[in-house]
């Protein structure tokens, strides 16, 4: 299987940002809210191009070849929305409001309805750019799942639960934030559970942020934060990872090498003003798959406490904190004695490669650590998020959260509850779940690593760079832009950055409609559609066994 899977993606050439995951045929997108930008949501489109192959089960003997054909913005990813559309446009004249004004009123497609236009098109198109596994959960979080559902107890998990975090799981979550953390935490009052990390991220930056505050994010950057902070009434500020080739670049052969991003101090710092409210850290990170180094956390640590203003707060984003493929060549020792130095009440235990921000020394009461079950369990669909965070910043969110929703669904707080304990224990000759799945990613890299770099790609060395996350950044190299035809590059496209498909999108493109591979353009998570300056290409999300 892993050769038959190399040689998809030496045949077609796949690219570059790549979840390490297998397909299993799942024509699925994960989309962000940055593809609400768009207005024009109708069903009639999300029908039109969003169908996979399975048959409907309306009649499709009445063809409206009168439909408008409009943008969906929150299409079914993975199945048919069988409902009968609107085929024509309201009657009525409404005002959209502040929230739809501040994302913006561009008609526009963008890159998730414009792949997943794509997708439509091709059944069988091998789907590279998903956000999600697509394999089943461990088997013990299956089964703690089945014990909440058939729970007939007295206090069975069925009914409505404290909207701030079910008991059960709260105490859960405090106690191993408060190992990882090296102190004791309330689990009442410093802990949030929220429908998934993305609801976790909205309501912090509610509860934060005045109109004309500033949030600082680190570029390339996941696209849902920008949106995110929009929505808050907040102004996104990007500050530019730098990439270092491992060896220059020559220009004589056309050479390119992998290398790795790096934050610089300088370049934060400068982006720092009065206006600051918060800046989102992600580490790993979403979608270069960077850890940031204790070096880089310090760095950052040190301008929250010399230079910014006393309320600005770190989003620390977590959710790929268990999946670290390459750890950092820090000593342990060296790693330890950093964190015995902060102002913690206990000794912290870490997580192996994974340093929680907010275990830096006077981080914590600036910090909301943020993540979810769904990355780890392989269990997106859960939507079981939190947040852990001092009081004063806890407190405003558990304000918020019954005007958002009551609580997140209790069957699956509880089922997570007991899933927790049992992912330290040995799970498939591994010393815990967390040893398995780091070796179940990392093997899923190396093959798919050893595919592109054959196939003509640059890639990270994991030797020598520290890696997490679903996604392996690549560069595009001439050898792979010879491939892609010129017609298709810089050729107008609305739904790319500054409507025109750069190298990057003209090859993911190329890729899914000649060569059957879906993947991501990479121009969409730089500000201004910047990115293919130092040779980024697209991103795709795919597996292998």
């Amino acid at each position: 299987m892993k050769l038959i899977y190399a040689n998809l993606l030496l045949s077609t050439t796949t690219t570059l940002r790549i979840v390490l995951q297998h397909p299993c045929g799942v024509n699925s997108f994960s989309p962000s809210l940055s593809s609400l930008t768009h207005p024009n949501n109708n069903i009639a489109y999300q029908r039109q191009h969003f169908s996979t192959s399975i048959p409907s089960s309306k009649s499709n003997n009445n063809n409206n070849s009168n439909e408008q054909d409009f943008t969906d913005h929150a299409p079914c990813f993975d199945s048919i929305c069988d409902s009968d559309p609107p085929t024509n446009p309201s009657p009525i004249n409404t005002s959209p409001g502040t929230a739809t004004l501040r994302l913006g009123l561009d008609s526009n497609p963008t890159v998730w309805s414009e792949f997943g236009r794509i997708a439509s098109t091709q059944p069988n198109l091998a789907n590279l750019g998903q956000g999600f596994p697509d394999w089943l959960p461990p088997k013990f979080a299956v089964d703690a799942l089945v014990e909440g559902v058939t729970d007939v107890s007295r206090n069975s998990p069925h009914q409505y639960t404290r909207t701030a975090g079910h008991g059960s799981l709260v105490r859960e979550l405090a106690e191993r934030y408060g190992r990882h953390l090296g102190r004791e935490l309330d689990c009442m009052a410093e802990v949030a559970v929220t429908v998934g990390a993305s609801q976790a991220l909205f309501v912090s930056l509610q509860t934060l942020i005045q109109p004309g505050d500033e949030v600082i994010l680190f570029e390339p950057f996941f696209d849902l934060y920008v949106n995110q902070i929009k929505l808050a009434g907040g102004i996104p500020v990007y500050v530019p990872l730098t990439f270092q080739p491992y060896s220059p670049d020559n220009d004589t052969n056309g050479f390119l090498s992998g290398g790795e991003w790096i934050l610089e101090s300088h370049e934060l710092e400068q982006k720092i003003t009065s206006n600051t409210r918060a800046i989102i850290l992600n580490s790993p990170h979403n979608p270069t798959g960077k850890i940031f180094s204790m070096e880089e956390m310090e760095c950052i640590a040190h301008a929250v406490r010399t230079v910014a203003e006393p309320r600005c707060v770190v989003l620390s984003d977590e959710v790929y904190k268990y999946i670290v493929h390459s750890t950092p060549d820090q000593p342990a020792e060296e790693f330890q004695t950093t964190l015995s130095n902060s102002d913690t009440t206990q000794h912290p235990i870490p997580c192996r490669g994974h340093i929680h921000f907010a275990s830096l020394p006077s981080m914590y009461d600036r910090t909301i650590t943020i993540s979810s079950a769904g990355k780890t369990f392989s269990a997106t669909g859960w939507q079981v998020g939190w947040a852990v965070g001092p009081s004063h910043l806890l407190q405003p969110m558990h304000q918020l959260l019954p005007y958002v929703q009551f609580c997140a669904s209790t069957v699956l707080q509880e089922a997570l509850a007991r899933a927790l304990p049992r992912a330290d224990e040995p799970y498939e000759g591994h010393a815990s779940y967390y040893a398995y799945l780091k070796h179940m990613y990392t093997r899923k890299r190396d093959t798919l690593g050893a595919a592109l770099t054959e196939a003509g790609f640059a890639i990270p060395d994991w030797d020598r760079t520290a890696g997490g996350g679903f996604f392996i950044f690549c560069r595009i190299t001439p050898q792979i832009r010879a491939l892609v035809p010129a017609e298709r590059i810089d050729a107008p496209n609305a739904a790319a950055p500054g409507g025109v498909a750069r190298l990057d999108w003209a090859l993911c493109q190329w890729l899914a409609e000649e060569k059957g591979v879906l993947c991501i353009p990479a121009t969409p998570f730089f500000f201004g559609g910047a990115g293919e300056e130092w040779g980024c290409g697209g991103i795709c999300a795919g597996g292998v066994l």
